[in-house]
């Protein structure tokens, strides 16, 4: 099983502040680590080492490898949202869990707080510190869960 690292994640609000963190930590600032900084930075939300390979014309080995410096050091993390690559986020405005759904592949990205009642609830029940934050939690979104229940339902037709 792939595991996220322990670090403790390091804040920063931008790149300016992201490139103080790296170096305060001993890390070079080489062009490839600043192309794949700022790819994070522009991606919407977790994104694909292929996909910052392609749209920064970096090697892929050179892409892991900045990313796992990165993740060692706590600017960012992998997750893993279903079937197919880890992807990539940047964790310096805080940690983020996701809501991953099995049918559409719609992802939804939550505040750590916001799965707090359900941390607290699997620690109660089973004495687990759970975290959503390196796989999602898996289900049915809304729409999916609507349109499998209309299926379902007496007198549908399929």
């Amino acid at each position: 099983m792939t595991m996220s690292p322990d670090t403790p994640r390091l804040a920063f609000a931008d790149l300016t502040d992201a490139v103080a963190a790296l170096r305060e930590r001993g890390l070079r600032l080489t062009t490839p680590r600043r192309l794949v900084l700022e790819a994070l930075f522009a991606a919407d939300g977790p994104v694909s080492a292929e996909h910052i390979a392609h749209s920064v014309h970096l090697e892929l080995t050179s892409v892991y490898r900045n990313l796992e410096a990165l993740e060692q050091h706590g600017l960012a993390r992998h997750v893993h949202l279903g079937h197919g690559p880890g992807l990539y986020v940047l964790i310096g405005r805080g940690e983020r869990e996701f809501l991953s759904c099995e049918r559409c592949g719609a992802v939804r990205s939550l505040r750590s707080e916001q799965l707090d009642p359900v941390r607290d609830l699997v620690r109660e029940l089973y004495g687990y510190e759970a975290r959503f934050g390196h796989f999602p939690i898996i289900g049915l979104c809304p729409a999916c869960a609507r349109r499998r229940e209309a299926a379902e339902a007496p007198g549908a037709t399929s």
